[in-house]
């Protein structure tokens, strides 16, 4: 418990020293973890190894686990030691203990008291050239005299909970009489305590330690790093204060509005399937190695890890986290296992507005699936046993549940936070009644494990230690350039992409000849003559599914349907309902789905039905999947490739959410690639190419599949079978390699008058309009852009200097579309020739016979044409 302590005052001190560093400039970040340090148990409760993503609210619980997994790494270091004496040693009394779990003997899982030298010299004063600790102009309260166990802190004008409108450190709580057996209202005996470990004071009458810092330095290190935007905080490297290191199984969040959910859902059916794959059988050391940075193809975590998952209270209101429940509590009501614990820290605000009383535990406990616990931060000993029986019932059983821990919020949102606008004097009061750090203090005192004078001391002396560490911090390097910030964004090895594509070709068609054959059938896709663009995506699916044993394809209707236009059909057939399965219908849980199974080390391949409804969950691209290399720079990758039917010209069919041209939303992602395939020929190899991307450099892949282009025959004239290609012998899949950023150029005629770029649709219509150009001897290049993102810029200027004529046929909207980014790129890049553009109208796309209005049309490519070629 004493070790608990030391995490929980850690917390509280990096808080403190969170304000101190913004008072004068120097730190970035004042979203504390005052009032939430009950997560500390929490955190004792689990095992370091079970992989969790935090709440920010989260100091405490990050010290613990640091501190586990240093004590973790120890043990396994000694046991290769001294396995000789182990082996002859009682059995009963050498027994491993597993992690997380409380030995008799041990105050908290993993971990030691240590003392803290307290000749230490005093962290540089007034006059040094490192950043001083009380003055600075800072508005926070300031350090205690070091040498005090007691003192009160300088220019308090009120002592007790009635002060408002300032911070509250821990230490006034601590420094109050202690009296009786009360604990969080209730008396506690020494023989009733379970948890962590609450002992007698030595009878001999010696001193318990004065500090226990040294167990949490690192953890501190890394926050405090984190604000002050060091470019060696060792997850995102400044780019953000997150909580998170790959050592720790933390993994970075950065929005923590909920939208963290899905992903935890996701990791947690991940970790059951990948169970069951090694169980079968898993091919290690030949193919590509995919998710966990530099890990082996395998889970990150062990077999029997669960996945924990905090928020605070307000979040519970969030769509994405609605989602998060109601995907984990449809697949237990299944039958599925997902093994997740989510936390709730509940403080009763979401900044200044208040959860209504009562309303977090009516909405956790009416969630079906998913079993509720409930405890109080402010009581460790109780938070403890709550939270160490929610983690072994998901153990045991692979079964979702949220623990409701309720917490207080001390010292305002954030640094800038003034609660007394809203928040009454009794409010605050009542609040730091239930301060989680004094009650583990008392909780001490009681059992006479120290004084409280001791624990002052010790408080103070955590508090200097962190102010030693911040001032080291203050002096390390920022990130100094532009390409420092977007190093870690998204890798591309094109070399290692293309030697990936060369070794699949390699086994598909040596040692994997076989069963691949097996798999289609008899009779594999290269001898079944031409294909339409749906089957050739089919066919690269089952060819990446053979050669990625950690892909998994899933959505709404691609499993048992076969997808609603027959893309996915028979895949499940092939390779079984644990590799291709239908989701419930809600793209937000499809996507959360896609970035916890790529995290946990598998190759997802989700599909959005149609491009409109990934509007609704367009944040788990943006602000999860795209951003988790960025900030955790390249330790955590969600590989994934996505595949979206979309695009417009369905005849006979759709209006506005079948038919959504809109694709500006994925552009503007940083790092996101976006692939747009027109012709068969170019599907197959484009989506290798992602699979590949997203196996060796973790990119995310968006691929769009233009729907009214799928089952197309025909180019110039019905019955032509022009739109249609033979599907490439593995032999083939070299030379027809496809690069990330590489476009396709069609010659008609002497190709030497105009230039026409396009993509999708556009390229089918811009090819017959230059058949019909070239009928009056004009001679035409036609550029496929294929991929949106990046663009292929150094061909679309080549191709254009060409000709010195530009028509930029442009399928999605005038505003907002591909065709600006296009025009944008040759003025950039210097083109001095002319340029028009062919657009759809900015409008959403109508029903019926009245779209042709608003889309892009061969005639209007041909008139677009004639206009620039009369200048």
């Amino acid at each position: 418990m004493l070790d608990l302590f030391d995490a929980q005052v850690t917390s509280r001190q990096l808080d403190l020293a969170g304000r101190w560093l913004r008072g004068f400039g120097e730190g970035f970040y004042t979203i504390g973890s005052a009032g939430h340090e009950g997560n500390a148990a929490v955190a004792a409760a689990l095992r370091p190894t079970d992989p969790a993503l935090l709440h920010y609210r989260s100091g405490a619980f990050y010290c613990v686990r640091a501190a586990q997994a240093a004590a973790d790494s120890a043990a396994t270091a000694g046991s290769a030691t001294n396995a000789d004496s182990a082996a002859t040693a009682d059995p009963k009394s050498s027994a491993p203990v597993p992690s997380g779990s409380v030995p008799s003997g041990s105050v908290l899982t993993g971990s030691v008291p240590v003392d803290v030298d307290r000749s230490e010299s005093r962290p540089s004063g007034r006059g040094s050239t490192s950043a001083e600790w009380p003055d600075r102009g800072s508005t926070s309260a300031e350090w205690p005299d070091r040498g005090s166990t007691s003192a009160e802190w300088p220019d308090r004008e009120a002592t007790g909970p009635e002060a408002t409108g300032r911070e509250v450190t821990g230490r006034e709580m601590i420094g109050r009489e202690v009296t009786g057996r009360e604990v969080t209202g209730r008396e506690v005996t020494g023989p009733e305590v379970t948890g962590p470990e609450v002992t007698d004071r030595d009878p001999a009458g010696s001193e318990p330690p004065t500090g226990g810092f040294a167990a949490y330095e690192d953890a501190a290190r890394d926050v405090l790093r984190g604000m002050v935007a060091s470019s060696q905080e060792p997850i995102a490297g400044g780019r953000h204060k997150v909580f998170g290191r790959a050592d720790l199984a933390i993994v970075p969040t950065t929005s923590t509005v909920a939208s963290h959910l899905p992903r935890a859902v996701g990791m947690g059916l991940a970790v059951e399937r990948l169970r069951r794959l090694d169980s079968v059988g898993r091919r290690t050391g030949a193919g590509v190695r995919v998710g966990g940075g530099a890990g082996p193809a395998s889970a990150p975590w062990p077999p029997d890890a669960i996945v924990v998952c905090s928020f605070g209270d307000a979040s519970v209101n969030h769509a994405s986290a609605t989602a998060a429940f109601n995907t984990a509590g449809w697949y237990d009501h299944a039958g599925l296992r997902i093994p997740v614990l989510f936390v709730c820290e509940d403080n009763g605000l979401g900044i200044s507005v208040r959860s209504p009383e009562g309303w977090v535990e009516a909405t956790l406990r009416a969630k079906p699936g998913i079993r509720y616990f409930g405890a109080d931060g402010a009581d460790p000993v109780r938070a403890y046993a709550v939270a160490a029986e929610a983690a072994a019932w998901v153990r045991h059983n692979r079964r979702p549940a949220v623990l409701h821990l309720r917490t207080v919020r001390l010292m305002g949102h954030a640094g800038a936070d003034a609660e007394s606008a809203y928040r009454s004097t009794a409010e605050l009061a009542e609040d730091l009644d239930r301060d989680p750090v004094a009650a583990t203090a008392r909780l001490l005192v009681d059992a006479g494990v120290a004084t409280g004078e001791e624990l002052l001391a010790r408080y103070d002396e955590t508090g200097w230690q962190v102010r030693r560490l911040a001032e080291e911090v203050l002096g390390e390097p920022k990130l100094a350039s532009a390409a420092d910030v977007v190093s870690a964004l998204a890798p591309r090895r094109p070399v290692r992409v293309a030697r990936a594509v060369a070794d699949a070709a390699a086994r598909a068609s040596g040692p994997g000849a076989g069963a691949r054959v097996e798999a289609f059938g008899g009779k594999p896709p290269e001898l079944a003559g031409p294909m339409s663009l749906a089957q050739s995506i089919n066919a690269a699916l089952a060819d990446g599914m053979l050669d990625h044993p950690q892909m998994a394809i899933f959505g709404e209707d691609v499993a048992a349907k076969g997808g609603v236009y027959g893309v996915t059909k028979g895949l499940r057939d092939r390779f079984g309902a644990a590799r291709v399965f239908d989701t419930l219908l809600d793209e937000t849980s499809v996507l959360g789905l896609g970035l916890g199974a790529g995290l946990a080390g598998m190759l997802p391949v989700p599909e959005i039905q149609y491009l409109a409804y990934l509007h609704n969950a367009e944040d788990q691209l943006r602000g999860e999947a795209a951003t988790m290399q960025f900030f955790s720079r390249g330790a955590f990758r969600n590989p994934m490739v996505v595949r979206v039917a979309g695009l417009a010209y369905q005849e006979g069919f759709g209006g506005h959410f079948h038919n959504d041209n809109s694709v500006a939303v994925l552009r503007d992602v940083p790092g996101l690639v976006v692939a747009v395939p027109a012709r068969p020929d170019d599907a197959a190899p484009m989506l290798r190419t992602c699979l590949a991307s997203a196996a060796v450099d973790g990119s995310v892949c968006v691929f769009v599949e233009p729907i009214a282009l799928y089952h197309t025959r025909d180019l110039y004239a019905e019955g032509d079978g022009e739109w249609l290609a033979a599907y490439p012998e593995p032999g083939a899949w070299v030379s027809g390699h496809v690069p990330i950023g590489r476009a396709r150029v069609y010659r008609v005629g002497s190709a030497d008058d105009l230039t026409i770029i396009t993509f999708g649709n556009g390229v089918r219509m811009s090819l017959r309009a230059a058949a019909a150009l070239a009928e009056e001897g004009v001679g035409t290049r036609v550029v496929d852009l294929r991929w949106l993102a990046p663009l292929p810029v150094a061909d679309i200027i080549r191709e254009s200097s060409a000709t010195g004529r530009v028509l930029v046929v442009d399928e999605t909207r005038r505003s907002g579309g591909v065709g600006e980014g296009v025009i944008a790129a040759l003025v950039d890049g210097g083109y001095v020739g002319a340029a028009r553009r062919v657009a759809g109208v900015d409008s959403f796309v109508p029903l019926g016979p009245a779209a042709r209005h608003v889309l892009v049309s061969a005639e209007a490519i041909t008139d677009g044409a004639r206009t620039l070629l009369a200048r």
